[in-house]
């Protein structure tokens, strides 16, 4: 064997211990950070329950996590948990097909016009700096006490700052790309289906985890207003008639709920990147 040959393989023998190596301390460091997380979440469980237990704490106004899971059996046994869970989820799915929707389009339409977006910029800001929560009497106003006004509410939530975010990545993208399609003759559409939204779809991953949280966030202010059902109802009416374990209840599932929703589409951004 030559001596280049054995440098070469010397050369990838070094290489791919130092790949192990790194992929070994990326594990570990991984499995450290699931554990911490692990044992942050356990500390706070036992620590509210021995509380509670002990009378640190009320457990009539903070409940606790054995009542909590005992409520929690109780409504899935008559079926009422699985009704408000799926009313809440189907007004975000809802919500957050819109928001997606809408601000693709309408960012779209202010990259392809920029009189347009001249025009409508400073009126979107405004519209994404206002408190939705200030809007939600008005919608209900307008649209009556249902469904669709919690929906619209929701989609007023994330709506703007997509259509702002957008617009700002479909500009940012590289002028060569697009100076390489015109000279090759293609159109405005060649460069916004075979270079913009291509260039984009990553920041339209992430701005999807973005706005999944903000749906949910909208239905629930929605919910608090204009509901007869859902997870936000359930707060809202808890609160009411002093059942606050419907309420601690509620409040845990959003949580689960958001953090599983969340990491559904993280899954689907790492397929994407595979």
């Amino acid at each position: 064997m030559s001596r280049k040959s054995k440098h070469v393989s010397s050369s990838s023998l070094n290489v791919s211990a130092a790949q192990e190596a790194y992929l070994k301390k990326h594990l570990l460091q991984t499995r450290r950070v699931r554990l911490f997380q692990f044992i942050i979440l356990i500390s706070f469980i036992s620590l509210w329950e021995i509380s509670t237990y002990f009378g640190i704490v009320n457990s009539f106004v903070f409940s606790s996590p054995s009542r909590v899971i005992k409520t929690i059996l109780s409504m899935a046994a008559n079926g009422q948990l699985f009704y408000h869970l799926g009313i809440t989820l189907l007004e975000t799915f809802i919500s957050f097909f819109l928001v997606n929707f809408v601000g693709l389009l309408l960012a779209i339409v202010l990259w392809w016009n920029e009189s347009i977006a001249k025009v409508l910029e400073p009126y979107l800001i405004v519209l994404n700096s206002l408190p939705k929560s200030a809007l939600a009497p008005v919608f209900i106003v307008w649209l009556g006490n249902n469904m669709k006004t919690i929906i619209v509410a929701a989609v007023s939530v994330a709506v703007f700052g997509s259509i702002i975010t957008l617009y700002s990545d479909f500009r940012s993208v590289e002028e060569d790309k697009i100076k390489l399609i015109q000279t090759l003759g293609g159109t405005k559409r060649d460069i916004l289906f075979k270079v913009i939204i291509p260039s984009n779809i990553p920041s339209l991953i992430s701005l999807m985890k973005v706005n999944i949280g903000l749906s949910l966030v909208g239905v629930i202010i929605g919910e608090f207003l204009a509901a007869k059902a859902g997870l936000g109802y359930l707060i809202i009416y808890g609160s009411q008639v002093f059942k606050l374990d419907w309420v601690i209840m509620s409040i845990v599932i959003l949580c689960i709920v958001a953090t599983g929703l969340y990491k559904v589409l993280t899954y689907f951004e790492k397929k994407y990147k595979k």
